[in-house]
Formats: structure tokens, C-alpha cells, sequence
């Protein structure tokens, strides 16, 4: 796939995420309570798989590398299970529960050449709710997204069968730049 990098205008950092978002109905309720929690919280809704970071070399560079990594990766389910908060950040996020592994694994393998980043906190795969709250909101904030999330009645896990390559801008946005397919896995009968 090709990269898009027009710049649309809008100054562009080095600063780059590999994410997966959340399909509906999950994703569109997630982002509603992400706006609910979290006012002018305008980003959808996704597991981070490669946190925000420099990269070394090109845009470009980092895509073909992590083309050629992912090759071999198939998709796999993850499953949102409860809400929990950072205590070193007031973060307020989801637990992933099945799928936790292969994230753990999908990040090893994607950290290093291009895309190597010592990042401020261990990998925890999740999906963050709130962040940039203070540690006097997060309680509340949290006990709120426990509740809608109990009120939720749909299947509250999804197939990765798509990552996207994101770019940071200087007014705080993020632009999709590529897609990278996982290939589905079928079981078959004999």
C-alpha cells in the first residue's frame, strides 16, 4: 500500500504510533464515552500497538520495515475486559484481556531499527478512556467509565485484522499514512 504523505498543511513532527481502531458498534460507543469522559477528547478510539515515537531513517523506511515484519503476523481477536487507571499517569483506560499476548509479542518484534524508541513506561496493552486528567479527577472519571462500560451490551472484543501507521501533527491530531492488512487465519476441517 502506498504511504499518503501530504502534509494538507498542517506541520508534521517526527513522531509516529502503529494503532489498530476499534470497529463498531464497540468503537462508536467507546468514542462517545471518550468525549463523555473527556470533553474534548476528538481521537477514535484504538489499541496502540507501537506508542507514539521518533524514528530513525524516513517515514518511508519505517513503513517497508514494518511491512516486511508483519509479513508473516496473522489476525488475531482481543478482548476489552475492565476499566482500570495508571497511577503514574491518572490515565484511565480498558483492559485487554484475550489477544494481550500477541500484542506483547507484536511490539517486541516491531521495536527496534527504524522504529526503536525507549519508551517512558513498560508496554501494557490497552485502550486508553481519559488522559490529562488530574490525580483528584481520575477516580471519578474512572467510576464513570465503569459504569457505562457495564451498561454496554454488545460484544465487547474485535478481530486486528488491520494496523495503521499514524503521524503526529503540531496541533496535537494524528493522520493515517498506511494500512497493513493482517491476513485472516481459517480453520479447516480434514
Amino acid at each position: 500500500m502506498k504511504m499518503d504523505c501530504s502534509s494538507n498543511g498542517v506541520e508534521r513532527l517526527n513522531s509516529f504510533a502503529l494503532v489498530t481502531y476499534t470497529p463498531d458498534p464497540l468503537g462508536a460507543f467507546l468514542n462517545r464515552l471518550r468525549q463523555e469522559l473527556v470533553h474534548a477528547c476528538r481521537i477514535q478510539s484504538h489499541v496502540t500497538i507501537l506508542p507514539p515515537r521518533p524514528i530513525a531513517g524516513t517515514s518511508e523506511q519505517a513503513w517497508i520495515q514494518l511491512q516486511q515484519q508483519l509479513r508473516d503476523t496473522p489476525s488475531f481477536r482481543i478482548e476489552l475486559d475492565r476499566v482500570a487507571v495508571f497511577p503514574e499517569s491518572n490515565v484511565v483506560f480498558i483492559e485487554i484481556g484475550e489477544g494481550r499476548d500477541q500484542l506483547l509479542a507484536l511490539h517486541e518484534l516491531l521495536n527496534e531499527r527504524h522504529l526503536c524508541h525507549q519508551e517512558p513506561y513498560p508496554y501494557h496493552p490497552h485502550l486508553t478512556l481519559a488522559q490529562g486528567i488530574s490525580a483528584e479527577e481520575a477516580g471519578a472519571v474512572a467510576d464513570l467509565a465503569r459504569r457505562r462500560w457495564a451498561e454496554f451490551e454488545y460484544s465487547r472484543g474485535f478481530d486486528v485484522d488491520s494496523l495503521i501507521f499514524v503521524q503526529q501533527t503540531i496541533n496535537n491530531q494524528w493522520v493515517d499514512l498506511a494500512e497493513y492488512r493482517l491476513p485472516t487465519v481459517s480453520l479447516v476441517r480434514r
